[in-house]
């Protein structure tokens, strides 16, 4: 025994200082350092600024001029009468509407070209390709595209529909035609993304569980219904959530396909906050209008989660 102890604390002296010496306690924080730096730079500072932003009448171009308002800005978009509700709240109905129109063909037609990008067949890896390359153009260049196609004047869809002795409609001027617009160019430029993310989950279902399935005689619709769906739910959870998140913050489409008309009625929530912040100058007004929108879609991705997120607790 008095051998066997003196082996094991000569082992022990041998393996503490070396622990001591290698220092394990910074290395871990130097390999997350660039990932916090960017992070306060670009995300924790702005909101915070933001904040500090949104209790003031703030002015870039007069520092001196920049009164502590308090919750002023926050109850002016709750304030019927105030010169921020009519035009923020028009400018949410919008923005959710937008949301109604585009997040489920967004989901379920990606979800859809995933399934046929995942057989086998030739050209696959062509045809996966020809669908995500939209999602690599930015959205000047796919706005500028598609209102090229639907201008009413000269416009390539208008060309055609009055080649074959149909009426053209205003496309951009016009409701719903402009939101219908707006979303065929949303989901033409943005649908590749989530199709590879479902199209990623998708390979990694064991066939085993299609075979299973097939032997115990469920048809291809109930394979995708008791087994493709239920193990693709974390994912839907992600794509519904990143999906909401981008169509609440559209801008660029409808600011550059229609300017917010006809009459404000495709003006977005991120349209109004940039001409409260920067057509008025009023930056207050527009940090309160930020956080609101923020708040709401904490909000929503909260409810995601509790709607989605519900089968992985069971």
């Amino acid at each position: 025994m008095t051998v066997q102890a003196a082996e094991r604390r000569g082992l022990l002296a041998r393996i503490r200082p070396r622990g001591r010496r290698r220092g394990s306690g910074v290395v871990p924080y130097l390999f997350i350092l660039p990932h916090t730096i960017f992070f306060v730079a670009f995300l924790a500072w702005p909101f915070f600024f933001g904040l500090y932003t949104s209790l003031f009448q703030f002015d870039f171009l007069r520092p001196e001029k920049r009164p502590f308002v308090g919750l002023q800005n926050y109850a002016n978009l709750f304030t019927e009468g105030s010169i921020q509700f009519k035009d923020f709240w028009r400018s949410m109905g919008n923005t959710l509407e937008f949301v109604v129109w585009s997040v489920p063909p967004l989901v379920i037609l990606a979800l859809f070209l995933a399934v046929l990008l995942n057989g086998r067949f030739r050209g696959r890896t062509f045809f996966r390709t020809l669908f995500f390359a939209p999602y690599t153009l930015s959205v000047t260049a796919a706005a500028v595209l598609w209102w090229w196609i639907f201008q009413p004047q000269g416009g390539l869809l208008n060309h055609f529909l009055r080649g074959i002795g149909v009426e053209a409609p205003n496309w951009l001027s016009s409701l719903p035609e402009a939101w219908l617009a707006i979303t065929i160019a949303t989901v033409w430029w943005t649908i590749g993304f989530n199709t590879v993310i479902f199209l990623a989950a998708l390979q990694d279902i064991p066939p085993s569980l299609y075979e299973a399935a097939s032997i115990d005689g469920a048809s291809p619709v109930q394979q995708f219904r008791h087994v493709t769906v239920p193990l693709l739910r974390p994912v839907l959870l992600l794509v519904v959530t990143l999906t909401l998140i981008a169509s609440m913050n559209l801008f660029g489409q409808p600011f550059i396909m229609t300017g917010g008309g006809p009459v404000k009625e495709t003006e977005t929530l991120i349209h109004r906050i940039y001409i409260e912040g920067i057509m008025r100058n009023q930056m207050g007004s527009a940090a309160a209008m930020s956080v609101v929108v923020a708040a709401m879609l904490v909000g929503l991705t909260a409810l995601n989660f509790r709607l989605f997120g519900r089968g992985d607790r069971e």
